[in-house]
């Protein structure tokens, strides 16, 4: 999961940011909402939005109106000091998804946005799979044919960013902004290596990469996925 965290307090925005990634949700930090605008009109790749509604340059609340006069449909979770019902309604009528008070724990933070993007996506249940290859979210697990895969954390991350999509091309452009956030040194020419790694890996399995001229990689099994 890749998500923008719009939020100015350097503090929560440093711990965020961190806890997050350390949770395998790769995060983009801005602290104005003028950063936020921006990022979320440039990037169609983020898969959920936190938002505080007291941002300067912008309050949360124009940052979420702009987003929805664009019809985009990204999931937005408020996260904001403002613990009133009239405030929750308003940002709720205002095109919110979710809506979590400060202060907060982690664990609620996490769990509302994994929701949230299941809801999205049209998928309720917290396992991903694309034929013998099972994504365990609540575990961080890949099994294959029921076993557990070996994998680097590399290898797991570009594998986790095709199964949430199996059978959509992701480019290495994509593969790197979700696997390697902020860390500009990676070439494109990094994502050819775990690539080729996971296909010797999934060899036999069923489940194959395959590349899309022009679009590129996808995960597609000809298998049935296990019950």
């Amino acid at each position: 999961m890749r998500i923008l965290l719009a939020e100015d307090e350097h503090s929560l925005g440093t711990w965020l940011s961190r806890a997050l990634e350390h949770a395998g949700i790769q995060v983009e930090w801005v602290n104005d909402g003028r950063l936020a605008d921006h990022a979320l009109q440039q990037h169609d790749n983020y898969d959920a939005l936190v938002l505080d509604l007291g941002l300067p340059g912008l309050d949360g609340q124009a940052v979420l109106q702009r987003l929805r006069d664009r019809d985009q449909r990204l999931p937005a979770l408020i996260l904001t000091a403002r613990d009133s019902l009239d405030e929750r309604v308003r940002s709720l009528n205002a095109g919110a998804d979710d809506f979590l008070a400060k202060p907060f724990e982690l664990a609620e933070l996490e769990a509302r946005l994994h929701a949230l993007v299941r809801r999205a996506r049209g998928n309720e249940h917290p396992r991903l799979a694309c034929g013998a290859l099972v994504y365990d979210n609540a575990r961080k697990q890949f099994t294959l044919r029921g076993e557990p895969l070996a994998l680097s954390p590399r290898e797991h991350a570009v594998l986790r960013v095709l199964v949430q999509r199996s059978g959509e091309p992701f480019s290495k452009q994509q593969i790197l902004d979700r696997v390697f956030v902020g860390d500009e040194d990676v070439h494109p020419e990094a994502v050819e290596v775990f690539v080729h790694r996971l296909r010797k890996r999934l060899d036999g399995s069923g489940v194959r990469i395959t590349t899309l001229r022009g679009l590129g990689y996808a995960l597609e099994s000809s298998d049935v996925a296990p019950p």
